[in-house]
C-alpha cells in the first residue's frame, strides 16, 4: 500500500552552449584524424568551446536562468544550488556560490559536486535527499563544464571527444502518494570504485602538481566498464522505483559516445527509439550532458509531462549512477 511521501518534482529545464562551434574538420589541421574517423567511432560531428574569458560559472548562470524561465519561476524561489562540475572557475570558493550571487539569491546554500561525467546524477540524488528531508524547498541542479581548458590537443584519442556546455533543472518538494505514478524523482542509485581511478583522470591538481593538468583516458577500458555498469545501475534504479524497462518512455543518458549509448540501452532492455541522443552536436560535455539532452528533448516536445525518464551516467572515479524521474 502506498502512503504520502515528499517528491522532488522537476519544474523546468534549461541549457546553454557557447557560441563557438568546432566541427570535426577543425582537428584535421593539426592531428592525424578525420571527420569520418571521429563520426564512425563516436557519433560526434561537432562540439562547442567556450570563448576566451567565458567561465564555467557563465555557462551555468545562463542555463540556470533558462531553467527558471521554463519553470515560470523567479530566482528568489531557490534555496539550494548544487553545481556538478569538474572544471570549476577556481580551486575555491565553489563555482556554485558565484552562480548564487549572479542570480541574486541571498538565502539558502550553494556548493559544487565533483563526480565527473556522473556528476549530474550525483547532484540530482543529493538534491532529492535534501528536499525530501526539508533542508531545502526549491533546488537548482546544474551541470556545467569547460572541458576545453583541460584537453591535450596533441592526444587525438581524447581531445576530439569533449566539449563545453551547461544544463540545469529546477526541482521543488511536493507531496506525492509514494506510488510510481507520482511526478518527481522516484529513485536514484549511486556507485563508485576508486580501484579504476587511473583509467580516466586528470594528471594535475592543487595538492599534487599545483596545476590544472590534462585529461587522460584509457578508452577501451572505460568502454568495457561503462556498458556493464550503466546497464546494471539502470536496472537497480528501475527496481527501486518499482518500474520496468517497458514502462520507461525515454532514456536520457550521459552523452559520451553513441556506441556506449546504444550498447547500454540494449543491455538495459530499452529500444533505441526511446533514447535521447544529442552527442552529435555537442560531444561529451561531462556533467552537463544529461541536462543538455533533457532540456533539448523537453523543448522539442519529445518529453512531455507525465513521461517516465531513466537517466544514467559513468565518469572518472570510476563513479556511476542512475535516476528514475517522472517528468
Amino acid at each position: 500500500m502506498s502512503c504520502s511521501a515528499l517528491r522532488s518534482v522537476a519544474l523546468g529545464a534549461g541549457a546553454y552552449l557557447p557560441e563557438r562551434v568546432v566541427p570535426n574538420a577543425w582537428f584535421e589541421g593539426f592531428l592525424d584524424t578525420s571527420d569520418e574517423w571521429i563520426v564512425a567511432r563516436t557519433g560526434i560531428r561537432s562540439r562547442r568551446f567556450a570563448a576566451e574569458g567565458e567561465l564555467t560559472s557563465d555557462l551555468a548562470v545562463a542555463a540556470a536562468r533558462r531553467a527558471l524561465a521554463a519553470a515560470g519561476r523567479e530566482a528568489d524561489c531557490v534555496d539550494a544550488i548544487i553545481l556538478a562540475t569538474s572544471t570549476p572557475d577556481h580551486t575555491f570558493p565553489s563555482t556554485a556560490t558565484k552562480v548564487q550571487a549572479a542570480l541574486g539569491v541571498r538565502r539558502g546554500f550553494a556548493f559544487d559536486m565533483q563526480a565527473v561525467c556522473a556528476g549530474f546524477v550525483f547532484a540530482l540524488a543529493t538534491a532529492d535527499a535534501l528536499l525530501r528531508t526539508g533542508q531545502a524547498r526549491c533546488a537548482l541542479v546544474i551541470g556545467a563544464e569547460t572541458f576545453s581548458r583541460i584537453l591535450d590537443f596533441e592526444d587525438r584519442t581524447t581531445c576530439v571527444l569533449f566539449g563545453d556546455g551547461a544544463g540545469a533543472v529546477l526541482l521543488e518538494a511536493a507531496e506525492g502518494t509514494g506510488a510510481p505514478t507520482d511526478r518527481g524523482i522516484l529513485a536514484a542509485k549511486l556507485h563508485s570504485d576508486g580501484a579504476y581511478r587511473d583509467i580516466l583522470h586528470v594528471d594535475g591538481g592543487p595538492s599534487s602538481t599545483g596545476t590544472a593538468g590534462k585529461l587522460r583516458m584509457a578508452g577501451r577500458e572505460v568502454f568495457k566498464h561503462a556498458v556493464n555498469k550503466l546497464a546494471d545501475v539502470a536496472h537497480e534504479a528501475m527496481g527501486a522505483a518499482g518500474v520496468t524497462p517497458a514502462e520507461i518512455d525515454w532514456v536520457v543518458p550521459h552523452q559520451a559516445n553513441v556506441r556506449i549509448i546504444e550498447a547500454t540501452a540494449k543491455k538495459a532492455e530499452i529500444p533505441a527509439e526511446r533514447v535521447i541522443v544529442t552527442v552529435e552536436h555537442h560531444g561529451n560535455t561531462s556533467a552537463a550532458s544529461i541536462p543538455l539532452a533533457l532540456a533539448a528533448a523537453v523543448e522539442d516536445g519529445r518529453i512531455r509531462p507525465g513521461d517516465l525518464l531513466l537517466m544514467e551516467a559513468i565518469g572518472g572515479g570510476l563513479s556511476w549512477g542512475s535516476a528514475v524521474l517522472r517528468w
